[in-house]
């Protein structure tokens, strides 16, 4: 199955990006040719899939319904069809439409062909102060238009990270987001190693802790493994709540002033995205201007 170049993605638009509406395509398994896996989740697996009319290489996301009911996460992924389906973004995964049979739900995604940054993070350790500043941006670029929709990611890390054909970061998991135009919420949730202290000590949240979870991120790239990280549950906690954690040696001075504006124990201490973006570890580091807001769009057909 051959990779189609970016200029299909008018055509993806077309054959699958209109699913959802009254008058929209209605569809099913045999409209596409299945490839090889790609991943394997707790729900079901992702593989490398082919729209047969127009031949746009898609990822499918096939996922059981019995295990999404066994594990009470029915809301959770309609949420995630809800926020994805309407976002647009060159840094956010795109979910071209989805539908179901008798046992299984099939997302319809956008192919991330250098796969998971979790591994390419892995493979090298870490990354140095230009790659990691370049992805930060990306990430920035990505959570400013989450966040002038109202929707808090909450759940950032490598794993929930793809690479696109020119290794742009695509945002690929929102499982754990949500909504929220105006409430704080108080719901546990996330990654273990990037909860902020907030969710840790379980009080109300706004979209202050997806900057946490920047901070935590950018520091993982740097040092190849998360700030707070134990062995001992209750450790990560205490050293959550307590932003207790050092650097490395070779992690440089703008680098650790950019991630401790990030890590601030009060929300509203915590570096804006638009502050992020103008810090002169990112300026420094980085060559290309961050994509223009007009990149940030929604999808209102229902």
């Amino acid at each position: 199955m051959d990779l189609k170049s970016d200029a299909m993605e008018g055509t993806a638009k077309q054959a699958v990006g209109q699913s959802g509406g009254s008058g929209a395509k209605r569809w099913t398994l045999s409209d596409f040719e299945i490839g090889r896996p790609l991943g394997k989740g707790k729900f079901g697996n992702v593989y490398l899939a082919r729209e047969r009319s127009s031949k746009y290489i898609v990822a499918l996301k096939v996922m059981f319904k019995s295990q999404l009911i066994k594990n009470n996460v029915q809301h959770q992924l309609r949420r995630e069809i809800e926020i994805q389906a309407h976002l647009r973004h060159p840094n956010i995964l795109r979910l071209y439409g989805y539908f179901y049979d008798e046992t299984r739900v099939y997302l319809i995604l956008e192919f991330a062909p250098r796969g998971e940054l979790y591994k390419v993070l892995r493979k090298a350790n870490h990354f140095d102060d230009k790659q990691s500043a370049n992805y930060i941006l990306q990430m920035i670029d990505a959570l400013e238009c989450c966040h002038s929709r109202k929707v808090i990611h909450r759940d950032i890390k490598p794993e929930n990270i793809l690479l696109g054909y020119n290794e742009e970061l695509k945002i690929a998991d929102f499982g754990w987001s949500v909504h929220a135009p105006s409430s704080r919420r108080a719901t546990m949730c996330g990654t273990l190693d990037y909860l902020p202290p907030e969710m840790v000590l379980h009080k109300p949240y706004d979209s202050t802790v997806d900057l946490w979870c920047l901070g935590v991120l950018t520091y993982e790239f740097l040092v190849g493994k998360p700030p707070f990280e134990n062995d001992d549950t209750k450790q990560t906690y205490s050293r959550i709540v307590e932003v207790k954690y050092t650097f490395p040696d070779h992690v440089s001075q703008l680098a650790r002033d950019f991630v401790q504006r990030l890590l601030q124990k009060k929300p509203s201490d915590r570096m804006s995205l638009k502050d992020a973006k103008t810090h002169l570890w990112i300026t420094t580091f980085t060559k290309s201007k961050s994509n223009n807001e007009n990149e940030c769009s929604i999808n209102n057909n229902k």
